[in-house]
């Protein structure tokens, strides 16, 4: 692995290339991208792609990638301008990537700004409001766990952050009315630390879940966009949402092993399914 550092106007992004350049396969590199996460969340899909050239990076912001901007909120059409940079510098596109979350989401835009940019993108669980007939109840829902956070702090915030994404299907009068959970119940702290730097749990970062894809621009690019979900988020928001954005890009999602996080080993405590998620991805990257 060799880490390398993209020195732009805005941002010096920090990214890493596992793997030769030219590939050894004749294969476009593969690129993983998350939001609001960086490359280590990576770690178990690398290993288990030892015959392709993988590229993972810091998003702007977040890690090793150090904004000069001024700015923090995370906007997709910024970050996909990152992206094209990135992929510029590496002089090997278009790549195929592999982008879960809010990355999918700026892959997304991505793709609409850059369609020669990616060969296939596979796009997991990219969490877009506008693709729900309860956008609204989500967004309040989305309202009510920030601003738990603002007012007690990061266990309370997670906490109500974890009781909207786990719940099944539409969000509801009933949900909305909830009192917040505790965070014990969740296993997180109960004391509040006086940080609210989280990009999750801020508003930082909402500009991501209300990004409106342009629809015709994706059907329209050359692009093979495939939209996962997992097997155990089917019921739940993030796999409602990418249901929803295959039915409107007219495909049927692709289901993938696992939850949300179900790429990953243990690097957050969340793990997954790696071994079988990257089997399914690389049976999915290696159709035509």
């Amino acid at each position: 692995m060799t880490q390398h550092t993209l020195e732009l106007a805005q941002v010096d992004l920090v990214y890493d290339v596992h793997g030769p350049l030219p590939t050894a396969d004749g294969r476009p590199p593969l690129v993983m991208v998350g939001q609001p996460m960086d490359a280590s969340g990576f770690q178990a899909q690398v290993a288990l792609f030892p015959g392709r050239t993988v590229v993972t990076y810091d998003p702007r912001g977040l890690g090793r990638s150090t904004r000069k901007d001024g700015g923090v909120t995370n906007e997709p059409e910024t970050q996909a301008e990152d992206l094209h940079a990135l992929i510029e510098a590496l002089g090997a596109g278009p790549v195929d990537m592999f982008a879960s979350s809010g990355g999918a989401v700026s892959a997304l835009a991505l793709v609409t700004a850059y369609p020669h940019d990616v060969a296939t993108l596979v796009a997991h669980e990219p969490p877009i409001d506008s693709v729900l007939p309860d956008a609204d109840a989500v967004h309040r829902a989305r309202i009510a766990y920030t601003r738990v956070y603002d007012e007690k702090g990061w266990g309370a915030g997670m906490a109500a952050f974890i009781a909207m994404t786990a719940w099944e299907g539409e969000i509801t009068d009933e949900f909305l009315a909830q009192p917040a959970p505790d965070p014990a119940a969740f296993g997180m702290p109960t004391e509040d630390d006086g940080s609210r730097g989280d990009p999750l749990l801020s508003d930082v970062s909402w500009a991501i879940c209300l990004y409106e894809p342009d629809m015709e621009a994706l059907k329209a690019a050359p692009t093979r966009v495939v939209v996962a979900v997992g097997e155990e988020s089917l019921k739940v928001y993030t796999g409602r949402t990418a249901i929803a954005l295959a039915e409107k890009l007219g495909q049927e999602p692709t289901v993938f092993p696992s939850h949300h996080g179900g790429f990953m080993g243990g690097e957050f405590g969340y793990a997954g399914q790696p071994e079988a998620f990257a089997a399914k991805l690389r049976d999915v990257l290696d159709q035509p």
